[in-house]
């Protein structure tokens, strides 16, 4: 089940979703983030120098599910900015579709990671939809794997749309698509 904080006790078996110290806690999330992704320890090693990094940004913020006090998802985003890394790779994608505008004004969700024993319970959506939630900007972006996927049928449920699609980011293996929603995300 999940609560959200203010809506009654949490029994032992909730998730609860609230603010999470991403620096403090980076460890338990890379660790979320290779159980979802397959990760190895190099590559996890090279997320938590980036994420340590993204969390000093302007505007950075973090949220987790917990169950019994343990982290089983987290997500994290900031207000896009042009002079970013991810922007300055998606832009020439963006543009070639005459959608750049995207990356202004707009909340970017940076990694969603749900632990795989607690996908598929509404987690990742919970995660998602609070974070926009507490946005100022009136939209969001973000990056997928460019596969039909779980997570890309979850964002296309919530108001996300293909923007472009085949970008490839340095040492990636694999092509993204960027997608973006207005802001309120959809509900079901």
């Amino acid at each position: 089940m999940l609560r959200f904080p203010g809506h009654g006790h949490p029994r032992p078996d909730d998730i609860v979703i609230g603010p999470l110290d991403l620096t403090a806690h980076v460890d338990e999330a890379l660790a979320v983030q290779a159980a979802a992704f397959g990760l190895g320890p190099d590559e996890v090693a090279v997320r938590r120098q980036i994420v340590l990094r993204h969390m000093t940004l302007h505007g950075a913020r973090a949220l987790g599910a917990t169950r019994a006090g343990r982290l089983v998802g987290f997500v994290y985003g900031m207000p896009n900015d042009r002079a970013h890394w991810w922007s300055t790779v998606v832009e020439p994608y963006l543009r070639a579709q005459d959608r750049d505008h995207w990356l202004d004004d707009s909340f970017v969700i940076t990694e969603l990671h749900v632990h795989p024993r607690h996908q598929k319970h509404g987690i990742g959506r919970a995660l998602i939809t609070t974070i926009t939630d507490g946005a100022d900007e009136p939209r969001s972006i973000l990056s997928a794997i460019d596969i039909e996927s779980p997570a890309r049928g979850l964002y296309r449920s919530l108001g996300y749309e293909d923007l472009a699609r085949r970008v490839h980011f340095p040492s990636a293996p694999k092509p993204y698509a960027v997608m973006g929603a207005p802001l309120p995300l959809r509900r079901p």
